[in-house]
């Protein structure tokens, strides 16, 4: 074997990996996301769990991608790691469908039906019509199913490439003696193992022993223990995706690993100690890839079979493995106590039940706060302890909304008070608001990992700058957080103030980091990180706005937010007299050369200070206009709300 043998190896192996990778792409966007939607919500029995993995990775082609994906619902709380155990079991079948597409290069025969499963044969039949969708349709799904097919024509060729390359081997001797030698379990499992963790793919080390294959210097007891290693291999990738993720991720992508020791190891245990006995005489024979497939499938549909009854053993080794916190035995408490709160016997006596549901709000708020709090504290000084408290935080907050939409709608059939009536719908949009404040604080906590990782920071001044915006927020949802607990209508009076000014401090932010850009005293990609911290300030500050708002309205008549926000800010002088008073306490900090103008500038203006009060109709038009902007900008917020 040359050296133009060795690239033509590994030129069939890119090949492979590459048709992999672009038929497992066509086949999820000609699934359209359905197959997330999928097992998102139908995976609450395990039985049902395990038929949905099974499927999903045959169609996907990667049990890895499953796994992934499954690392990603657990860790946003989408699903519960119980539920996961049963889709990571369904994984490992579904993805031995590809090592049977592999073995079709193996088929010998003379018969036309044989000639036609041959790959060389179908492969170039299916990438010229692939090619020729792509070429003259214009519809995405058709250029999707093209995706599919030229991808998998990709992978028959890489694997007839590898086949051809791989022939000459035969004939070197130095070859049979290496495949003889991992012909020991240990040793050939420990290189299943490297190939599949190096290339993140099972497939294509399963595809590269079927190609071996070719040469009939391959038998059982060399192929078993590879494939062996594949299936721990594959786990590399799940393991490497939990990495910062959540507890309960990484607990999954620990079930995903241990599942597949366990299974490996107890076969190679129990086989070969019966092999010692009994003497196995499949093992001497020459392998080829409809036997390999064969042994992969009936492999994980037997040990899924006798796995299946103690599936809850590998959830215990995970907890084992990341024992559970004070603050997830703590969650799990909260979550039993906003429900025996919430309990439906209450519905009898509604106005109690209403009062119940104010006081689960009120936590609620609490625990968005905290969480909002924790993750603005981590810009600069990211803690991953931290991390995951502001997402216990949030998955509590998500909890109470769960529960409380649903108790809403349950308490809405009740007879209320028109008054409490109205109390119950300002909770409804309120939950709403305090809710998306928590979704902010993980972006808010992202953003901080981010600058952590990538070791980025604010120049001095814009550290200063930014410190004084970050007071104001905090101020505003401190503010509005007590205004809902005490439904002091005066106090919330204040909140519109306060958000107009965050919405000047933002224009005005940004204005000086783009000032400090082109003088080369900032990065560009702190602009970014900058760019998405002031879009989720903003918007907390709208959602406060929004909350101030609905308690404004609980002694009105009726439910009017663009009425109450007009009546607030147009009308008369003390709006604009509480954002002069704003605009002094939140005052950003200027440059030495800066102030020496404006000092002369404050004495040229001196008499225009004491004359403040006679331009303040001219202020007042100028704010009605800002209004119907606001207007118009809180009517779109209001669709919004409606269509969700």
């Amino acid at each position: 074997m040359d050296i133009f043998s060795v690239l033509e190896l590994i030129g069939g192996l890119s090949l492979f990996l590459y048709g992999m990778t672009t038929m497992g792409d066509g086949l999820k966007k000609a699934s359209g996301g359905r197959l997330e939607v999928i097992l998102e919500k139908f995976t609450a029995n395990k039985f049902m769990a395990v038929i949905l993995g099974t499927v999903v990775t045959a169609i996907m082609q990667s049990s890895s991608a499953t796994t992934v994906m499954v690392v990603g619902f657990v860790n946003s709380g989408i699903m519960a790691l119980s539920n996961a155990v049963g889709v990571i079991l369904g994984a490992s079948i579904g993805a031995t469908i590809t090592p049977w597409l592999l073995s079709l290069s193996s088929i010998e025969g003379t018969g036309t039906i044989l000639k036609l499963l041959k790959p060389t044969v179908f492969a170039p039949v299916i990438s010229i019509i692939g090619v020729g969708i792509l070429m003259f349709s214009k519809k995405e799904k058709n250029k999707n199913i093209s995706q599919v097919m030229i991808g998998f024509s990709v992978i028959m060729f890489g694997m007839s490439m590898m086949s051809g390359a791989a022939a000459p081997l035969s004939e070197v001797p130095q070859f049979k003696q290496l495949m003889s030698m991992f012909s020991n379990p240990i040793l050939g499992l420990l290189v299943g193992f490297l190939l599949t963790a190096v290339i993140q793919s099972s497939s294509a080390t399963i595809g590269i022993l079927i190609s071996l294959c070719a040469t009939g210097m391959i038998t059982y007891a060399t192929a078993i223990p590879i494939v062996l290693g594949a299936n721990i291999g594959t786990c590399a990738t799940a393991m490497l995706s939990s990495i910062g993720a959540g507890r309960n991720a990484r607990r999954s992508a620990l079930i995903h690993l241990y599942y597949n020791i366990i299974k490996s190891f107890t076969f190679v245990v129990v086989f070969y100690s019966i092999n010692s006995f009994v003497g196995f005489k499949v093992l001497e024979k020459t392998a080829n890839g409809t036997g390999v497939a064969l042994f992969d499938t009936a492999l994980s549909i037997v040990a899924v079979i006798l796995f299946f009854p103690f599936s809850g053993i590998l959830e215990k080794l995970a907890y084992f493995t990341i024992p559970k916190t004070e603050d997830e035995n703590q969650e799990a408490d909260m979550k039993k106590h906003i429900t025996s709160m919430l309990d439906d016997r209450f519905l009898a006596t509604p106005e109690f039940a209403l009062s119940q549901c104010k006081t689960a709000c009120i936590e609620m708020s609490k625990y968005a706060k905290n969480g909002l709090f924790l993750a603005i504290d981590m810009i600069g000084s990211y803690d991953e302890k931290n991390a995951e408290t502001v997402f216990y935080y949030e998955d509590l907050v998500d909890h109470y909304e769960d529960v409380l939409d649903n108790y809403f709608v349950k308490l809405s059939t009740a007879h209320l008070s028109p008054k409490s009536s109205q109390q119950l719908a300002i909770l409804m949009h309120s939950i709403s608001d305090i809710e998306r404040i928590s979704d902010h604080a993980i972006n808010i906590s992202e953003s901080a990992r981010e600058m952590h990782e990538r070791q980025l920071a604010f120049s001095p001044k814009g550290v200063e700058e930014f410190n004084i915006f970050t007071q104001a927020v905090k101020d505003i949802v401190n503010m509005t957080f007590q205004i809902f607990e005490d439904e002091n209508m005066s106090y919330a009076l204040n909140v519109e103030p306060l958000e107009e000014l965050i919405d000047d401090l933002s224009v005005e932010v940004r204005k000086r980091h783009m000032k400090r850009l082109r003088k080369g005293k900032c990065s560009v990609e702190m602009g970014f990180v900058l760019a998405d911290l002031i879009t989720n300030y903003e918007r907390i500050s709208d959602h406060c706005s929004n909350i101030a708002l609905n308690v404004l309205q609980i002694d009105g008549e009726g439910y009017d937010v663009h009425e109450f926000q007009e009546n607030l800010n147009a009308d008369n002088d003390d709006f604009a007299i509480k954002m002069g008073e704003l605009k002094d306490k939140y005052k950003l900090p200027v440059s030495v050369k800066k102030s020496e103008e404006e000092k002369n500038v404050e004495e040229e203006n001196s008499t225009e200070e004491s004359n403040k009060t006679e331009n303040k109709s001219d202020k007042v038009e100028k704010k009605s206009d800002k209004v119907d902007i606001k207007k118009e900008k809180t009517e779109k917020k209001d669709k919004k709300n409606k269509k969700g």
